[in-house]
């Protein structure tokens, strides 16, 4: 992800002072629009990064004012649309149609024999495994100083900005997985090895403006990293 969509490590967007006693659900919608991912995923519109990657079509005002679920919703849209498997008119028609009668029950959902209940059930037990083994050797081991590639990829990417040109320490290896820069831009899994890379804070902020003595971990695919020079 590029521009507003990758928040991490930005200044001025406030502190994140979380709600300890925080609801999971602030509203009744927030519940339907959390079944869709399952169904939809189920569906075959997306995968996990394609879902990621139709969030980051948000407009950037637009996705700093809305919420979490809306960016779901807004997803299950967008590749419902591009599959042909929504219609936006009817998308428009039914939403106007809750904007001017907001009590109005919602419509039943069908599942006569309970197959779309039970994969959410099974997939919110055991989520969907990102691990493939092709047999590819790693470039990299535990212990190794890499640097992150610092280019701004286009399309989908979990290379986040705050880490590109940066060098850290591998801590661990977890062996290969589904590479989202090719998976969220519909290029396929291309599995690739995954490591997490410790930066110290002087590192990632500079000496003036980092907590002392602090570390932050990263999870990294290997294309994202070279070996560092110094």
């Amino acid at each position: 992800m590029n521009g507003i969509h990758d928040l991490g490590g930005r200044d001025g967007m406030g502190a994140i002072n979380p709600t300890p006693e925080e609801p999971v659900w602030k509203a009744e919608w927030e519940k339907h629009a959390h079944t869709l991912f399952p169904l939809a995923f189920r569906a075959g519109f997306f995968g996990v990064d394609q879902f990621r990657f139709g969030m980051e079509q948000i407009e950037p005002i637009e996705y700093l004012s809305s919420t979490y679920y809306e960016h779901w919703v807004h997803s299950v849209i967008h590749h419902g649309v591009r599959h042909n498997q929504l219609d936006p008119a009817e998308i428009e028609k039914r939403t106007q149609y809750y904007l001017e009668n907001p009590d109005a029950p919602l419509p039943e959902g069908k599942d006569p024999d309970g197959e779309l209940t039970a994969f959410i059930d099974w997939a919110v037990a055991n989520g969907v495994a990102a691990g493939r083994d092709t047999g590819k050797k790693p470039k990299f081991s535990v212990g190794d100083r890499v640097t992150v590639v610092a280019d701004a990829p286009k399309g989908h990417t979990r290379k986040a900005g705050y880490i590109r040109g940066k060098t850290g320490v591998i801590d661990l290896a977890h062996g290969e997985m589904i590479y989202p820069d090719t998976a969220g831009n519909d290029r396929g899994e291309a599995p690739e090895h995954v490591y997490t890379v410790r930066f110290t804070n002087e590192e990632l902020w500079g000496a003036e403006e980092a907590e002392p003595n602090g570390s932050i971990t990263f999870d990294v695919w290997e294309p994202y990293i070279v070996p560092a020079t110094s």
